[in-house]
């Protein structure tokens, strides 16, 4: 195309924030009222803005960083050096370093204490990738990891559990409060790439919907930086703290300003690391997950848990709509619910499950995955038109175990075949519910001085910010 107009489309665009892209726009352009600009695409991808006259002004390209970004149409820049810097396998590696040198001068002392913790959606992305079950991969990851150096190998599993409990009391509180505006329908939060959109784009108007409970990456940073620092008698900023994660959001997740502690001048999670980065990791240490020795150590998985995989029902996003729908029912309505019937909407995306007694519905909670899906559920919460009391809300089409972040399909299998290997993977791991959970009860008491007290609060909610957005030169089509 040689020309676009004053209002820029792209197209073509996946739901994915991958560094395959870079994401430009020309500069703010003066135009006369009435006629559109134009500008002039060159081969080698520089803008040409065109006057009435037949001359032209090369414009310069606008960087947008991971911190200006609106998460929308799966893309970062290319240009972005210093959070992308911060946040990968390098920075692992760096630091990881600097405790071997510190170790050989004797310094022990000044060494960072290093935590990883593994997502169990990329747990299940590095089992599809090296032929392993969920339990064989946990247990090479712990060993690769602390043969690098890492001290204690954390699943985040853990955490969720935390997620879901908080998650589950909130509705119960907006339901019993629905008569204030912005209460129902509540929209889960554990996606940075959805919240990221919301606060960029539909500002203050769709933020009271979204749950205030912290996403597992950031209560197993809180938890880490908080509960786990005193245990260990080291300081916050004394601890680097990486997590593995499905999607690069979850670097502007812990990038964010509502996680970094001003006191100790940390973040909750110092370093995101994707699945793949993981593999890039093997790939620099010359070694296949396949080849390496699994082994038990106790902290494989925090606080004295067993060593076995444990996962939630309710698919590959944590489950988040199944189980605030099952305590909701039980809770409001004294019902046990059984296997859950769900209706396909307009897409296998868009999905709806109702709770009725005598055909009239008590409860009606949907999944809403993909940007597509989720404007159109944006547009009917603000016409009042939204029949939901809760969504479960992702950015990525299929949910978190379909990542932007995660392995990417070989020659000789196609993504979506990969896709169902990945998620037969993450469900072969028996469930639990979050209630059972003996752990989590008993660090509500010890850690957060009871459920609801203000450090619970505090160290499992967050809270969000309608952004100015600077796209008014660029309109987006989904």
């Amino acid at each position: 195309m040689a020309h676009f107009s004053g209002a820029l489309k792209l197209a073509d665009l996946d739901d994915f924030i991958t560094p395959s892209q870079e994401c430009i726009k020309p500069v703010k352009m003066e135009k006369v009222a009435g006629k559109p600009g134009a500008i002039r695409i060159e081969d080698d991808g520089s803008y040409f803005q065109l006057d009435d006259y037949g001359g032209s002004r090369k414009l310069e390209k606008a960087k947008i960083t991971l911190n200006d970004c609106l998460a929308c149409s799966g893309c970062i820049t290319s240009a972005e050096s210093v959070l992308i810097t911060q946040q990968s396998q390098e920075e692992l590696f760096r630091v990881l370093e600097e405790n071997r040198k510190l170790a050989a001068n004797g310094e022990v002392s000044k060494q960072m204490t290093v935590i990883v913790t593994i997502s169990p959606q990329s747990r299940a992305s590095l089992a599809a990738k090296y032929k392993l079950s969920l339990p064989d991969t946990a247990k090479r990851l712990a060993t690769f990891f602390r043969e690098l150096g890492v001290h204690h190998v954390f699943d985040e599993t853990f955490a969720r559990d935390f997620s879901l409990l908080e998650s589950q009391r909130e509705f119960i509180q907006r339901f019993n409060n629905q008569a204030t505006k912005g209460s129902l329908p509540m929209l889960a939060s554990a996606c940075p790439g959805w919240v990221c959109y919301a606060e960029k784009t539909h500002g203050s108007y769709i933020l009271p919907y979204i749950s205030t409970t912290k996403s597992p990456q950031q209560i197993i940073g809180s938890l880490v930086k908080d509960y786990v620092a005193q245990s260990l008698r080291v300081k916050p900023d004394c601890i680097y703290h990486v997590t593995v994660m499905p999607c690069y959001d979850k670097k502007l997740e812990a990038s964010r300003d509502d996680f970094y502690d001003d006191v100790y001048r940390t973040r909750d999670v110092d370093c995101v690391i994707t699945s793949g980065e993981v593999e890039a990791m093997l790939a620099k240490e010359q070694v296949s997950l396949s080849e390496i020795e699994p082994q038990e150590y106790n902290r494989v998985f925090p606080f004295g848990e067993s060593s076995s995989v444990v996962s939630h029902s309710g698919g590959g996003s944590g489950g988040f709509h199944e189980h605030i729908l099952r305590h909701a029912a039980k809770e409001l309505f004294g019902k046990e619910l059984g296997e859950l019937q769900y209706k396909v909407m307009k897409n296998k995306d868009f999905k709806e499950v109702t709770v009725e007694s005598d055909g009239q519905p008590l409860l009606r909670f949907a999944l809403a995955y993909g940007f597509r899906n989720i404007q159109n559920l944006v547009q009917k919460i603000k016409r009042g038109k939204s029949p939901y009391h809760f969504v479960e809300v992702m950015a990525c089409p299929a949910g978190c175990v379909n990542g932007g972040g995660q392995i990417k399909a070989e020659e000789g299998i196609t993504a979506k075949e990969l896709l169902v290997e990945v998620e037969e993977l993450y469900n072969s791991a028996p469930t639990r519910t979050p209630e059972e959970n003996e752990v989590v009860q008993t660090l509500y008491e010890e850690w957060l001085g009871g459920v609801g007290s203000e450090k619970a609060r505090t160290m499992l909610h967050t809270q969000y910010h309608a952004l100015e957005k600077n796209t008014n030169a660029l309109n987006i089509k989904w």
